[in-house]
């Protein structure tokens, strides 16, 4: 099997300091990988990189085997099949359906298709009569949900999350992991960072380890008797049901 992503001899530098220092790593399609680690580990630099946001100082980047940056239209593809959902969540002013629809207007999708994909992606977060409200009324949890349904509306191939339990309450935070769960089930090729250890063995993700900007092991495959359920989630992700690319 062709790996996702391959990173060979990889640093990234920031204010002449290396903050990123990978030998050598390789993702598979399909699979769940968490990145773990204190603050300051390395993950966040490691996600952008993966989501095209930024490029390596030096070393090698490549993707389905192709090695990056490649052609300006190779990039433009790879960065449409690629989404990051951050930290810190940004909505526009106005409805939720209204930020759900603007990144699909900007890729030139009809409203009939921005309206079908923002009703499946909200009814996927469990979110489906959400569509009318503020997005500036939302809670925290509410609000980290409706970036994920930002996200999944796009369709992305590979869906990469930076913390996206941390702030929340126990009531949210076990609602998002439900939803994590349930794409995972589904095969999504997923790479999540966190500092929780116990949600990413609760999910079954393969965990990488960095410190100071390195690998401290490789990837241990997440097992499915590892994989808890999780009650009380509101998912439903019926691959039937998801809009056709």
């Amino acid at each position: 099997m062709t790996p996702l992503y391959e990173l060979s001899d990889i640093e990234h530098h920031r204010e002449g300091r290396t903050v990123l220092a990978i030998d050598r790593l390789e993702l598979l399609p399909g699979r769940f990988y968490a990145l773990t680690g204190a603050n300051g580990a390395g993950k966040s630099t490691l996600l952008h990189l993966l989501a095209l946001l930024d490029r390596p100082s030096r070393g090698e980047l490549r993707i389905d085997g192709q090695s990056l940056p490649g052609s300006n239209r190779h990039l433009y593809r790879l960065r449409r099949e690629i989404t990051l959902v951050h930290q810190a969540v940004f909505l526009l002013s106005g409805s939720v359906a209204d930020n759900l629809a603007f990144g699909l207007k900007l890729r030139g999708l009809s409203r009939r298709e921005r309206n079908r994909r923002a009703l499946w992606a909200l009814q996927t977060v469990g979110l489906g009569d959400f569509g009318e409200r503020r997005a500036n009324r939302l809670s925290g949890g509410e609000s980290r949900r409706v970036a994920l349904a930002r996200a999944l509306a796009l369709k992305p191939r590979v869906l990469l999350l930076d913390e996206p339990t941390t702030g929340l309450d126990e009531s949210s935070a076990a609602a998002f992991e439900g939803l994590l769960a349930g794409l995972r089930d589904q095969g999504l090729s997923l790479v999540m960072a966190s500092h929780d250890r116990a949600l990413v063995q609760r999910l079954g993700a393969e965990e990488i380890r960095l410190a100071e900007g390195r690998i401290l092991g490789r990837p241990l495959a997440g097992s499915t008797q590892h994989r808890l359920a999780v009650a009380g989630s509101s998912l439903c992700l019926n691959p039937s049901k998801m809009p056709e690319r």
